[in-house]
């Protein structure tokens, strides 16, 4: 089993409250007082309270392109990158000539070479890191990519290999879109990326570190929900895809799969003592608690990351898991789990391993502005 052993979420220096965002993004999405309205309802029901952007409120009404804009993610994002990869080594103990392996995800901007190759010469990586940028997981992308390097560990068990998250939604907000899905979005939304550093079994043995190990995942794909969540990109750039049925989605469907995952392992739902839900919005939350018939507080994690950081797309999840991963004793079992485009869900099974007493110590940190 691959082991997490520092998780660092960042956000971006300018925090606003909900209100202020709200304000500011009117008049940019439309001059209609009643769908003005519509937009004021929504995002006061999104259950977030302040988000974190990349540029200042006043600037977004002025992006005059799709270039513009994803040249600013380009540069703005390369730097949340170093500063989460940075922490996330650091509170390690490694440094980034231990580094085998970087999966790099965003559904939010493109570039090639992409962000992760950026960053080889100015973190110091090794120039034959493997690298594996992805595109097109969306929100799912922070569970599937902890599964997805989980795999990779299983075949070098003495390899370091980090995940990297870069969300910069804010950049994808349409001006002069008063669809319901660009108002939901708009309300909803943040920027922030996030670093996970896992390592193989050999090399946990070796770094004694305590914290979640990997014991399975899950992957699905559900028919006939391809556009329930997604992109239509074009002109503008990225024109959500969001549709009111994902909570249908996992009400017919999400509870087999998190039982059927437990079930693989003699583990029912009363056995998990820690939950890492994807905050993609009070009625997904919601529809979680529903489907599993989780007791009140279980997925508190993730409304506060909801409430102080907005969707933060396969960032999110991740900054959820930061919260959780130094709270709890060895033997703890964990789920964490997230939806994306597809419609797609990731299930990760986890179970809290012991450190030796020599280095055992946190292997999170708090959200670093």
């Amino acid at each position: 089993m691959s082991r997490i052993v520092a998780v660092a979420p960042v956000l971006p220096a300018r925090t606003y409250s909900q209100e202020e965002i709200t304000s500011a993004l009117l008049a940019m999405i439309t001059s209609d007082p009643s769908r003005q309205a519509v937009m004021r309802r929504i995002h006061a029901a999104s259950g977030v309270e302040t988000r974190s952007l990349v540029m200042p409120l006043e600037r977004y009404s002025s992006i005059g392109s799709f270039q513009e804009s994803n040249d600013f993610f380009i540069a703005e994002g390369t730097t949340l990158a170093e500063r989460a990869v940075t922490q996330a080594l650091e509170h390690a103990g490694l440094t980034p000539q231990d580094v085998d392996y970087l999966l790099f995800t965003s559904v939010t901007g493109i570039a090639a070479p992409s962000i992760d190759a950026q960053l080889v010469q100015r973190l110091g990586l090794r120039p034959d890191v493997k690298r594996l940028p992805s595109f097109g997981l969306g929100c799912v992308a922070g569970a599937a990519g902890i599964a997805r390097v989980h795999d990779y560990l299983a075949g070098h068990p003495g390899e370091v290999a980090i995940l990297l998250s870069v969300e910069l939604c804010s950049l994808t907000v349409q001006a002069s879109d008063d669809s319901m899905a660009n108002i939901v979005a708009s309300g909803l939304f943040g920027d922030g990326a996030a670093a996970v550093v896992m390592v193989g079994d050999e090399r946990a043995e070796a770094l004694g570190l305590p914290g979640p190990e990997v014991v399975d995942t899950r992957s699905r794909i559900y028919p006939d929900t391809a556009d329930v969540i997604g992109w239509d990109i074009g002109g503008t750039g990225f024109r959500i895809v969001l549709s009111a049925g994902v909570p249908e989605v996992i009400d017919n469907n999400f509870a087999g799969d998190a039982r059927g995952l437990l079930a693989a392992h003699d583990l029912t739902v009363e056995d998990v003592g820690a939950w890492a839900a994807h905050p993609g919005g009070p009625k997904v939350l919601e529809a979680f608690s529903r489907a599993l018939d989780l007791p009140e507080g279980a997925l508190d994690a993730s409304w506060r990351s909801l409430a102080r950081a907005g969707n933060l797309s396969s960032a999110a999840v991740l900054h959820v898991l930061a919260e959780e991963v130094d709270q709890h004793p060895a033997g703890t079992v964990g789920l964490l789990f997230a939806l994306g485009p597809g419609v797609t869900s990731e299930l990760v099974l986890l179970r809290w391993a012991a450190g030796s007493a020599a280095q055992a110590g946190p292997v999170a940190i708090g959200e670093a502005a």
